[in-house]
């Protein structure tokens, strides 16, 4: 008989039958409020009746029309529409399924363009699991240990993290742009560096913004040394910090943009995005594979554009976001565990530390549990585990959104 890897540890016991909206249903119908959102991928909820209509469609024509092969409508149409959210400038992409492969083939555009062999990724930082893409990941190192040696070339500044050093977000700004500044001068020279990757908000990292003053000097610096600002939007794109993309923000253009995870409401797809210019810089036959812009996957990414604006998912990841960040702060407030919380729309942390102020995973995963027994579904991050995170669906409603507080309260009155 054959079983699933014993790797694969799951965050909570549920097995899922059916979801509607922000909503889960297990096998035995028992009903649970999904904030999680498939770690943030179900973006117009479960099962939207749009998307769904849209795949049912697509499946009735053509499942697999593999794109270097021969072309297919929804590729098409989806690229027509993309340059509707797309910053100004990036104005070709390339598809993909995951978001690994995304960060690799930014990887791959970034050294063939400017003919540099590294990468600056910054502290905490996810990007992946594959070779490259963990090689680039400094958020854990469950992500990168054991198959040494990783792939070279990859150098790795600080993030203006306040939390973690103890310091104002302009002190970890300005300490974080003078470590890069110091790393430009020892360790990766400008002429040997083909890119700054990194997140607007760290992911797996423990869900901690940047500021506009460090995006703004990696811009600067990037502009000054012919270095490729890569902005990774995989988890932070597709209005789940209440603006469009995660870097809008800050007020930073990137040179490329890496995205996936909500693009398509589930189905698996991924890719990056820039400029002609750049793009045609690529070298022939470095971008390509098989299931790459399914067919299928296209047509949910239209449908999922077409539910963002028609029910603003945007603005309501941002109103709903406010909402939850009060529930979470008065639950913060009744709790010396919880040291912070933090992130941006519906992308939001509660950090828990010891008395004595160190991380604290043990205390995040058992209230963590206690919220899925009362049937509120969350995961945890952080280098330690120690961050509870909230990721609902970008459909979630003020009244889910207060029944997920009443139970978070509940879930730290069991556990603290």
């Amino acid at each position: 008989m054959a079983h699933l890897s014993p790797m694969l540890k799951q965050a909570t016991p549920v097995i899922a039958d059916r979801g509607e909206g922000a909503v889960i249903f297990d096998e035995q119908d028992r009903r649970y409020l999904d904030f999680t959102a498939g770690i943030g991928v179900t973006s117009t909820g479960h099962a939207h009746p749009d998307v769904v209509a849209a795949a049912q469609e697509q499946v009735a024509k053509i499942i697999h029309a593999q794109y270097t092969t021969v072309m297919h409508r929804p590729l098409l149409d989806l690229v027509e529409r993309m340059s509707e959210v797309l910053p100004e400038g990036l104005d070709s992409m390339f598809f993909a399924n995951s978001g690994s492969e995304a960060v690799e083939a930014a990887l791959r555009l970034a050294r063939q363009a400017t003919g540099r062999p590294n990468i600056v990724a910054f502290h905490g930082g996810f990007h992946g699991r594959t070779v490259a893409a963990a090689s680039l990941t400094t958020s854990g190192t469950k992500f990168r240990s054991g198959f040494a040696p990783l792939m070279p070339g990859v150098a790795v500044s600080p993030f203006p993290n306040p939390t973690h050093y103890g310091w104002s977000q302009e002190q970890a700004t300005d300490f974080a742009l003078r470590e890069l500044d110091h790393l430009l001068q020892t360790v990766t020279a400008p002429q040997d560096t083909a890119a700054f990757l990194v997140e607007p908000v760290l992911g797996e990292g423990g869900y901690v913004p940047a500021s506009a003053e460090f995006l703004a000097g990696l811009r600067e610096r990037a502009d000054r040394h012919g270095i490729l600002l890569v902005v990774d939007e995989v988890q932070t794109g597709w209005g789940r910090t209440g603006r469009f993309w995660g870097h809008d923000h800050f007020g930073v253009r990137p040179d490329v943009l890496i995205t996936a995870k909500g693009i398509a409401s589930g189905f698996p797809l991924s890719g990056i995005a820039a400029s002609q210019e750049l793009m045609g810089r690529a070298w022939p036959g470095s971008q390509g594979g098989t299931y790459g812009a399914n067919a299928v996957a296209c047509a949910a990414a239209l449908a999922t554009l077409d539910v963002m604006r028609r029910e603003d998912l945007v603005g309501n990841a941002a109103a709903r976001g406010e909402q939850l960040r009060g529930r979470l702060t008065a639950a913060a407030r009744e709790h010396a565990e919880i040291t912070d919380v933090r992130g941006l729309g519906l992308m939001l942390g509660s950090e828990f530390r010891t008395a004595d102020g160190e991380p604290d995973g043990a205390t995040a995963t058992r209230a963590q549990q206690a919220a899925a027994e009362h049937g509120l579904l969350l995961l945890t991050c952080g280098a330690w585990g120690q961050v509870v995170r909230f990721i609902p669906a970008l459909v979630v409603t003020e009244e889910q959104v207060d029944e997920a507080g009443d139970l978070w309260q509940k879930s730290l009155a069991d556990v603290l």
